[in-house]
């Protein structure tokens, strides 16, 4: 065989073609896909290309002697193949040019061959006698790059951070003891405060930085090293520091903020009641002014109105306690109270009964506790008064007159504990998702018989495919959260209920996903993930509650819908709703005429591509479920139904109404997200990421664009294909792509005892 039969043009074509013809991979319209590849390669020759077109002749195949000497070529080249390339069989037939003829430059147009053809190492290196390089190399793309775009803000601060986390006093261990757990979580939460996290989103004169968005980034990141350490994190300074900061006046600052911040003073959050889960205007605690004594007395009146589930009960000095407030005879509604818990010696105060909740499927490094009162005087001072307060004189104020617009004024301050939860939801499914795939890059099963060496199960398209979408959908989300947090962070921000709306849909949406995402990676590693060593069992054990604390998943997803009718409602500029519903059968109704068939069987990769297309698609899901939604409600109040018992019998079209519209908003918020990264490679990379996620949205509720004739049966295939093939294309960047979530390589360690898996 001589090797100098074949120019520099042709060489690096070659283990190609001897793949494709040895193990016969190619349809026409792969034929097609590689055709044209060679027609745009710029680095060939006329007579080059004509040489190579030959090859892709079905009827007149390479002979067999042709095949065997290209094997001996491959073969007599004494190069390796690094498995671990960012792409492989090309980087292995750039080498083999080289092998042969040195001068000349490598051909990185045979990328597009390999993507688009999906050739993965499990296809050829079976068919080569050469060293096989398991280890992985350098990537295409850096994971580190990745992780910049979103914490380029604060890479300071996220830098020095992860150093901490990376330190003997935050290593993970199994603990299966509730109290040396807490402790342990208790000691990790005052480094922490010592270090200035506590006080991150607190003013500057409290010794903060008034940062929500750094606090936020500290709390998602706490979660890689402990769950119960963000819960607690969260309680102790958002929610409890996070009350006094919102729903208190100046001189709760001057008394508590700072020390709250510094874990001087330890205190809880206590609002749910036993009875009163998610109903939290249906509480029953009371807090009752007496003018003589100028005292408010907080009572529970019956067994099972104690505060329920509260984290933090146990190592508490001090309770934000949520109440009836009644002055004067008169029940002004919930309002919030500082009620001391402890003395100096952490002994229960008269009146104060805590109990421990016990051991829970997960989180138990958190002090979950129950808490009743017992006629309990407190100062009129501790009432939390910014938006009701009681005078010098005895009688109740609040600037809001409206008993229904204060209760949700109050609570919407409190509303970026919710957008924390989602964050971090989502870093337990990063984590879990950064588990999966270092698991599937080094676990091997299964092979041809002829075969010395098993396949990675990750160059499985099926393990591919329930790994990738999650990893985008991770992004898109991430980036959407992001985004929340800076809305959230704005002071004097007027539309408060529209945001809202948006992080109640998008904190339900994102921890459902988180939810099953742990899970699907759970089941991607076996028996390995099934131990407590690996991480994951405790991953999906804590962020579990995360469906149902701050806000009931399905809770959240109705008050959602109802932000987006209510939306609808005001694009009219009418209060009558009635009326406007009316005029709505005639003039809305053309907008749901049957959609260009053109259109619904569009399948050319530009358009299934465009973020055009993906906005319009989850957009025209959102309105046309409003509308149907509206004309639902509109039907039943015809017919003399209540408004609750009308929202009753669309319960689970709200559910759907809200899911699509979260949907579409993290879809809207990536692509602004996107507009601002100017590298090409990296914006080629996000977008491939946000069509994944995009056309597998559509792919997951394809019955439904069906059913409403948006897709046709030929459009709704191509889209599966499409996802499928997107997560070929992103298989040898999966590595960097989890690298890019930012996660201290010391938070996906087994403990040190433990041999790695």
């Amino acid at each position: 065989m001589n090797p100098d039969q074949y120019s520099r043009g042709i060489l690096p074509y070659i283990p190609f073609f001897y793949v494709i013809w040895s193990d016969d991979l190619l349809s026409a319209s792969e034929i097609s896909v590689v055709a044209n590849n060679i027609k745009e390669d710029t680095t060939l020759t006329a007579s080059e290309r004509d040489h190579l077109l030959g090859w892709l002749d079905r009827d007149h195949p390479p002979g067999d002697s042709t095949i065997r000497q290209w094997k001996k070529l491959i073969n007599e080249a004494g190069i390796r193949l690094l498995e671990g390339d960012a792409y492989p069989l090309t980087a292995f037939s750039n080498r083999l040019a080289r092998s042969y003829q040195e001068k000349g430059a490598d051909n990185p147009s045979l990328e597009r061959i390999e993507t688009n053809l999906g050739i993965q190492p499990n296809h050829y290196h079976h068919l080569f006698d050469v060293e096989v390089v398991t280890e992985r190399v350098s990537d295409y793309y850096s994971g580190n790059e990745i992780d910049q775009f979103f914490i380029r803000s604060f890479g300071k601060e996220v830098k020095a951070l992860r150093k901490l986390l990376s330190g003997p006093q935050f290593r993970w261990t199994i603990r299966r003891d509730k109290e040396e757990h807490r402790e342990a979580v208790l000691e990790q939460l005052r480094i922490l405060a010592r270090e200035g996290y506590g006080s991150l989103a607190y003013p500057k004169a409290y010794g903060g930085k008034d940062d929500f968005p750094l606090y936020a980034a500290v709390f998602e990141h706490l979660m890689y090293v402990d769950g119960s350490l963000a819960v607690k994190f969260g309680v102790q300074f958002g929610l409890f520091g996070g009350s006094i900061q919102k729903l208190g006046t100046r001189k709760h600052h001057d008394a508590y903020l700072k020390q709250a911040g510094q874990a001087e003073i330890l205190g809880c959050f206590a609002m749910t009641e036993t009875l009163h889960g998610s109903n939290v205007r249906g509480i029953n605690t009371t807090a009752t002014y007496d003018a003589g004594s100028d005292t408010l007395t907080l009572d529970t009146p019956g067994k099972n109105d104690n505060k329920e589930y509260i984290g933090n009960a146990l190592h508490a000095s001090l309770a934000t306690v949520f109440a009836q407030l009644i002055v004067a005879g008169k029940n002004h509604g919930v309002h919030a109270v500082l009620v001391p818990l402890r003395d100096n010696g952490h002994r229960e105060l008269p009146g104060i009964t805590v109990t421990d909740n016990g051991y829970k499927m997960g989180l138990n490094g958190v002090d979950n506790g129950k808490i009743w009162f017992r006629q309990v005087q407190v100062p009129r001072e501790n009432l939390l008064d910014r938006y009701g307060t009681i005078t010098g004189d005895g009688r109740y104020h609040s600037e809001i007159a409206n008993p229904h617009k204060r209760f949700f004024t109050m609570l919407g301050t409190l509303v970026g504990g919710r957008i924390c939860v989602a964050k971090g939801a989502l870093s337990g499914a990063r984590q879990a998702l950064s588990i999966a795939v270092t698991y599937a890059l080094n676990r091997r099963q299964f092979n041809d018989t002829a075969k010395m060496q098993e396949d990675l199960i990750m160059d499985y398209p099926s393990h591919q495919l329930r790994l990738t979408p999650p990893i985008a959908r991770a992004y898109v989300y991430q980036a959407a959260l992001d985004r929340l947090i800076r809305d959230y962070a704005r002071e004097g921000d007027s539309d408060r209920r529209k945001l809202e709306t948006q992080v109640a849909g998008i904190k339900a949406t994102v921890t459902w996903f988180a939810n099953q995402t742990i899970q699907e990676c759970r089941e991607a590693c076996g028996g390995k993930g099934y131990l407590l060593e690996n991480r994951l069992a405790g991953i999906k054990a804590d962020v579990d509650i995360f469906t149902t604390f701050e806000g009931d998943n399905t809770v959240l997803l109705q008050l959602a819908a109802k932000g987006v009718l209510s939306d609808f409602r005001d694009e009219f500029n009418s209060d009558d709703f009635t009326s406007v519903l009316k005029m709505l059968g005639t003039q809305i109704g053309r907008r749901w005429a049957a959609v260009n068939p053109l259109y619904t069987n569009k399948v050319d990769k530009d358009h299934l591509f465009s973020p055009k297309f993906h906005s319009h698609a989850l957009k025209y899901r959102t309105q046309r479920l409003t509308y149907t939604l509206a004309m639902r409600l509109r039907d039943y109040t015809r017919k003399g139904m209540s408004s609750y018992q009308a929202f009753l019998k669309v319960q689970s079209h709200l559910l759907i109404l809200a899911k699509a519209y979260s949907a579409e908003l993290a879809y809207g918020y990536y692509l602004e997200f996107t507009e601002g990264i100017r590298e090409e490679k990296y914006r080629q990379l996000f977008h491939k990421l946000g069509t994944l996620y995009a056309l597998h949205e559509l792919r997951t509720d394809a019955g439904w664009y069906l059913e409403q004739g948006y897709l046709g049966s030929a459009k709704s295939k191509a889209i599966r294909n499409r996802v499928e093939r997107l997560c070929t294309e992103l298989r040898p960047h999966i590595a960097a792509l989890v690298d890019g979530y930012g996660i201290p390589e010391s938070c996906l360690q087994v403990p040190s005892n433990t041999p790695a898996p």
